[in-house]
């Protein structure tokens, strides 16, 4: 079977889920009137199975290739890790690597605040809303029972059901009537056990309200799973006070200006989500969650902190919700995520979540260490330079000259990178 490209084409595949990535990627090629060499790239899916990619997601024709790179000076804890980082952007790696380089001898230090998810339960339609709660709330023992049901092996290691809380939520349709499950999964991210929890619970809830029960689902503000990092920066280190104290305006900047904030967070973000989607985990739901814990008073602000310590030093620290596992999904079955994982040397997720915080932390240290001196164009900028010089159709040894050039004239632009290559070729 085969679709010719043209304006009769349709996108309504009878049985497409049913083929072979091949097959389907034939078919795409034919709709799209992919070239040879586009489906010849699409087909080769590097070092991933496969058949492993086929049942990892749904109507799979190729994969997305993302380097992996390596953070090196890391010292979390008073323990040495390397940190493997998978990105498309340039200069994450390395700010993480000079961050951490720049307070070696000390290092990072961190904590969490356990492994507990939430899986929340609406009810609707319900006459009394605060009878209910209590209602529900009387009913601990059974849900507790229900739960652990749901799940006898986390239990077994130590997990399961830890609490219940209800509450009360106006709406234009009437107040919800919001019950949580409080779980520990333990080594797992914990979706998949706490939805069926909830799943479970559904029936139950309906009738101890006397509503109806739409949705039944965890929460990503996994605010009872927070990890935090803290760090100090010698002033003499990091360039003086003047450095200092221009860190720590840009950090208030962030903390009172949700704009700026967007734009610092994201680039914490680009720590954390690189570890993250590096051992297979979920960077939707932690980025999710983290921008969510960032709004939670009422207003948009930063994720870390920066202050003045006693010695005149910078002192550094940051809070999140990091739900991150060590079993499941991809985590457990894809082998770049296992390599990665035997990398980092973790045999916990509380320990993972750590980790991924301090990297978090070292991320943000170095963009704003960026911009209070040379801005955040110089450093990001230079990286970028080969990225550039590969689009202009550079090619092996020719990547670093153009790269060089571009740098030289301080212009990372298209236009000048295809006139270095014409000299470069020239010359």
């Amino acid at each position: 079977m085969t679709i010719a490209a043209g304006s009769n084409r349709s996108s309504r595949i009878a049985g497409f889920h049913k083929l072979s990535p091949r097959e389907r990627l034939d078919l795409v090629a034919g709709f799209a009137g992919l070239d040879d060499a586009q489906v010849t790239h699409l087909a080769n899916m590097g070092n991933l199975d496969p058949v492993l990619a086929d049942k990892l997601i749904e109507n799979v024709i190729g994969t997305m290739n993302i380097p992996v790179g390596v953070a090196t000076n890391m010292k979390i804890d008073g323990e040495d890790v390397l940190i493997p980082m998978a990105t498309e952007e340039s200069s994450v790696v390395a700010a993480v690597c000079n961050a951490a380089k720049q307070n070696y001898e000390t290092g990072f230090f961190t904590s969490v605040s356990g492994n507990l998810m939430i899986a929340q339960v609406q009810a609707v339609d319900v006459a009394d809303p605060a009878g209910a709660r209590i209602r529900i709330l009387e009913k601990r023992d059974d849900i507790k029972a229900a739960c652990d049901a749901c799940d006898p092996v986390l239990v077994s290691l130590g997990g399961g059901f830890r609490d219940v809380e209800v509450r009360l939520l106006d709406t234009p349709s009437g107040t919800m009537v919001v019950t949580h499950l409080i779980v520990d999964t333990r080594d797992a991210m914990g979706a998949n056990a706490v939805n069926t929890m909830a799943e479970k619970l559904a029936p139950a809830i309906a009738a101890w309200s006397g509503g109806r029960v739409y949705l039944r689902i965890l929460s990503n503000l996994a605010d009872r799973r927070l990890a935090r990092a803290r760090a100090v920066w010698k002033a003499s280190d990091i360039g003086g006070e003047a450095v200092r104290d221009g860190m720590i305006s840009a950090y208030e900047f962030a903390a009172a200006d949700p704009y700026r904030a967007a734009t610092h967070n994201k680039g914490i973000m680009n720590g954390i989500s690189a570890v993250v989607l590096a051992t297979g985990n979920d960077t939707r739901a932690v980025e999710a969650g983290a921008h969510a814990f960032a709004a939670r008073s009422g207003r948009y602000t930063s994720l870390t902190t920066y202050e003045v310590d006693k010695d005149g030093n910078l002192s550094a620290s940051i809070e999140l919700p990091l739900a991150v596992g060590l079993i499941g999904g991809a985590t457990k079955v894809h082998p770049t995520a296992r390599a990665c994982l035997a990398i980092l040397g973790v045999t916990t997720a509380e320990r993972l979540a750590r980790i991924i915080a301090a990297v978090g932390l070292a991320q943000n240290f170095s963009a704003l260490k960026a911009l209070a001196t040379t801005g955040i164009q110089k450093g990001h900028m230079a990286l970028h330079a080969q990225n550039i010089a590969m689009m202009a159709g550079a090619v092996g040894e020719e990547i670093d000259r153009v790269a060089r050039l571009l740098v030289e004239r301080a212009s990372v632009r298209m236009d000048v990178a295809q006139k270095a290559l014409e000299e470069v070729r020239g010359g």
